[in-house]
């Protein structure tokens, strides 16, 4: 383990709903809800009137009434992102970024040009305030996971710098929650133990952990509560999969709306993966019924690919064999995710190739929308829709 706290976690603060905030001054001060029928985000002043991310529209307005509620603009998220993250590998050249508002740096290399890592961390805030006008809370410590912690203990608008004589003092104390990967699932099954903070948890022994909670995901929180985190901030990490979702409230949804929000979720995610010179062979549809019961449905194809055509089809076929099931449920949430990923240039293409429409339709498509933005060019069935229906790219957590 490193001997001091050279680690920072940078997290933007309710980012969706704060870009909505600076780019119009009469938002500053008020509760702001981002997106329509559910919650995509909130700004401070509705969250503390107890609105969350992904909560039904109607029930948020219930706990809010003056809220102002405002379309998702992604385009203007990406761009407020990129300006942050270029201030990042301004920083320094080794940035981990975990999603679209937050990453880790590693500033342990810079006390001679830079100052110490709290320094450091005081000039980057005052820069993503001054320079893009956004809030941003930053941890500061020996590991990815106490910086994480303790950004987040920060918000909003904050900086903590966990020293190494203060690790135990700062996180046995807090609620097992506040663990990276524990969830409500993972909380309820320590609650009924008894375990409610860091501390009690780190007191159990290895095994009893593993067997309450599984041996993999028992074995890492236990080392977490222990401080026991030897990643290091990785730049050359790719993801694995990339997915979005969309929760959709509780009032029924058609076959069609279900269509339509299933292809614009594959549209973008496809873009993304072309983005990235990537290629894909499993597609996995996600699902929440209207029991809140979860279900997973996949395929997997023997060659890779990254054309719309190719993954919509696929995913097309995993929601109609879900249908029958989802007539008598009901559906509250639906997602993608496409894994397996590789490189492009690493797979052999099999022959005969086929350079069909399809192929010289997406990148056309790619283009345009790259010059013009996101919602230039759409497909047929998107016009006319409710703005709504669009399924934005979430924060992994808000």
């Amino acid at each position: 383990m490193r001997g001091e706290a050279t680690v920072l976690h940078a997290d933007l603060d309710a980012f969706y709903a704060s870009v909505e905030q600076r780019d119009a001054p009469g938002l500053r001060g008020r509760p702001v809800i981002v997106g329509g029928g559910v919650v995509l985000a909130a700004s401070y002043e509705a969250k503390a009137r107890g609105v969350r991310t992904a909560m039904s529209g109607r029930q948020a307005r219930d706990l809010c009434p003056d809220a102002v509620v405002v379309p998702p603009r992604m385009e203007a998220y990406s761009a407020a992102s990129r300006d942050v993250f270029a201030i990042f590998r301004d920083t320094t050249p080794l940035v981990e970024g975990l999603s679209i508002d937050e990453a880790f740096l590693e500033v342990g290399g810079l006390r001679r040009l830079a100052g110490t890592p709290e320094q450091v961390a005081v000039r980057l805030r005052e820069r993503v305030k001054s320079e893009v006008g956004l809030a941003i809370s930053v941890g500061v410590a020996r590991t990815k996971f106490l910086a994480k912690v303790a950004s987040a203990v920060s918000k909003p608008d904050g900086l903590l710098v966990v020293e190494p004589g203060e690790e135990k003092a700062f996180l046995l104390p807090l609620p097992v929650e506040r663990l990276w990967g524990v969830g409500a699932v993972t909380a309820e099954k320590l609650h009924r133990l008894g375990i409610t903070t860091v501390g009690q948890l780190a007191e159990l022994e290895a095994a009893t952990a593993e067997r309450v909670l599984g041996r993999a995901s028992g074995a890492h929180l236990h080392a977490l509560a222990r401080l026991q985190d030897p990643r290091p901030v990785d730049t050359a990490r790719r993801r694995s999969s990339i997915g979005s979702q969309r929760a959709l409230g509780s009032r029924p949804r058609s076959a069609a709306e279900l269509d339509l929000m299933l292809t614009q979720i594959v549209d973008r995610l496809a873009r993304r993966l072309r983005d990235g010179d990537r290629v894909c062979r499993t597609v996995v549809l996600r699902l929440r019924f209207g029991d809140f019961a979860k279900a997973t449905r996949s395929r997997s194809v023997r060659s890779g690919s990254d054309r719309t055509a190719v993954l919509l089809g696929i995913a097309r076929e995993l929601l109609a064999a879900a249908q029958a099931e989802i007539d008598q449920r009901g559906v509250t949430l639906i997602g993608v995710s496409l894994s397996q990923l590789a490189k492009a240039d690493s797979l052999t293409p099999e022959l005969p190739i086929d350079w069909n429409d399809e192929a010289k339709l997406d990148t056309v498509l790619d283009a345009v929308r790259d010059r013009f933005g996101a919602t230039s060019v759409s497909r047929a069935a998107h016009l006319h829709r409710d703005p709504g229906w669009s399924s934005p790219l979430l924060p992994e957590h808000e």
